[in-house]
């Protein structure tokens, strides 16, 4: 099995071109910054992938996804190489895309976009810090809730289990068959 699925925001407009031939398949590439769950000293914060949209994807991608949106990539990994200008062989490792998702609104992103977020922290943990700083929100009015006031319970009166005589083996270690169940209607299954 090979699936892969990303959620960060995109590094760089995406990019799309048509491919030669008779169909013309549309190619948009992007790159993902995707922030990692866990940090050592001196590691970076975020990874980056290469993702690839063919088809109708490409051109959704290259029509409506830009810098520094939160989107999600559902895909599978791709290895290739190619040969530099140098004579340099490169090897490439790329999300192809299968599924891809807004994930966040259109109105947040244009409000991050243009600097006007407010009560977002400047870099929230789960995702890729956001290429425009954060505003700090005015303080709110606190407001208390009235707490419910709970009367104790009567207590419970406590029952006594009968003890129960556990049903004596025969001899060859078979139990009793119980002779009061007569039919299938009796039978607990």
């Amino acid at each position: 099995m090979n699936k892969v699925i990303l959620m960060g925001r995109l590094t760089r407009d995406p990019e799309t071109r048509y491919s030669q031939g008779a169909s013309g398949t549309a190619v948009c590439r992007y790159s993902l910054a995707v922030n990692r769950s866990y940090k050592r000293d001196g590691e970076p914060d975020a990874d980056f992938f290469n993702i690839v949209a063919f088809g109708n994807r490409g051109e959704f991608a290259g029509k409506y996804f830009r810098k520094g949106m939160m989107v999600a990539v559902v895909g599978e990994l791709r290895n290739g190489s190619y040969t530099d200008k140098d004579g340099n062989k490169r090897y490439t490792t790329d999300v192809i895309v299968t599924e891809q998702y807004f994930a966040e609104s259109k109105s947040s992103y244009e409000g991050r976009s243009q600097g006007g977020y407010s009560q977002a922290p400047q870099n929230n943990g789960d995702f890729a810090p956001a290429q425009q700083p954060y505003q700090q929100a005015p303080a709110q009015p606190q407001y208390k809730q009235p707490q419910p006031q709970y009367q104790q319970a009567p207590a419970q009166p406590q029952y006594q289990q009968a003890p129960q005589q556990a049903p004596q083996a025969q001899p060859d270690g078979f139990m009793p068959i119980d002779t009061d169940i007569e039919g299938d209607e009796d039978l607990p299954f």
